[in-house]
């Protein structure tokens, strides 16, 4: 399928719980997935095994964003991207057979940067409430200065090296650095935001910046569960057939988004 973007179509996949599939399509609730890769590689394939596990232990249906990729097209592509597939999402709900009124967004690393910003902007806009925010290891701050990033910065998979090169190749001014866009965590208002889980790992770069940003989102009066596997890395989500910790992070967040997106949730934070 493709919904209609700023530069072009953008390609999106469905996938629908085996349940629902084998007993015939209900109205589902959806959560409208971005992938991670620094905004910079992956792609529907990457996050093809994550995004079924969810729809299938979560019961709900899942919208995946192949959104367009740095160094070819920089910030804030990406975002126009992932915003213009959720409102798509939203609008086309009913012939999808989804609910829109229980839309969630999420994503890993970058994708989770993507979640938190569509959720801001959603807001901002004035758009339909979204019901929750999946945010694993998420990008929160593009510059990069969280003591995590000098703790784990070597010698746990993902590095600041591998960091910045993806920052450089998504990133092409600076200034953008300070961009809401970019760096959710510099919003000045993350209040009446959606729900959140904002689930890290212990030896990742990016572990202080999703803490921070959770901290922030519950200051903010905005509802946010923070869970850190300690013992893990950056990625670890993906890594189900070596890392027991993996399954278990995909079952919680499935089990998260069964209950926020659940049919008679209590009522979501008011947009503006």
């Amino acid at each position: 399928m493709q919904a209609p973007g700023q530069a072009g179509p953008i390609a999106v996949r469905l996938y629908r719980p085996l349940l629902d599939t084998a007993q015939g399509s209900a109205v589902l609730p959806v959560l409208v997935y971005f992938h991670g890769g620094g905004w910079v590689i992956c792609d529907l394939d990457t996050h093809d095994t994550l995004c079924r596990e969810l729809a299938n232990a979560s019961g709900c249906a899942v919208v995946a964003v192949d959104y367009r990729l740095g160094p070819e097209h920089r910030f804030p592509a990406a975002v126009q991207d992932c915003i213009a597939a959720t409102r798509w999402v939203q609008r086309n709900a009913a012939a999808l057979q989804l609910d829109a009124t229980r839309v969630a967004v999420g994503g890993d690393s970058a994708g989770g940067n993507l979640a938190a910003v569509v959720a801001i902007a959603a807001r901002d806009a004035g758009e339909p409430a979204l019901a929750f925010q999946l945010l694993i290891y998420p990008a929160t701050d593009m510059r990069r200065c969280a003591p995590s990033h000098t703790t784990n910065g070597e010698g746990y998979l993902l590095t600041r090296d591998t960091i910045n090169y993806f920052h450089d190749n998504y990133i092409d001014d600076a200034a953008h650095d300070l961009d809401w866009r970019a760096s959710p965590l510099l919003h000045p208002d993350l209040s009446r935001l959606p729900p959140a889980l904002v689930l890290t790992a212990g030896l990742d770069p990016l572990r202080d910046e999703g803490m921070q940003y959770a901290q922030r989102l519950s200051e903010a009066g905005s509802p946010a569960t923070f869970i850190s596997f300690e013992r893990q890395i950056h990625g670890f989500v993906m890594m189900g057939k070596v890392i027991d910790e993996a399954n278990a992070a995909v079952r919680l967040c499935a089990a998260e988004l069964r209950r926020a997106l659940a049919a008679g949730s209590p009522p979501r934070p008011a947009g503006n």
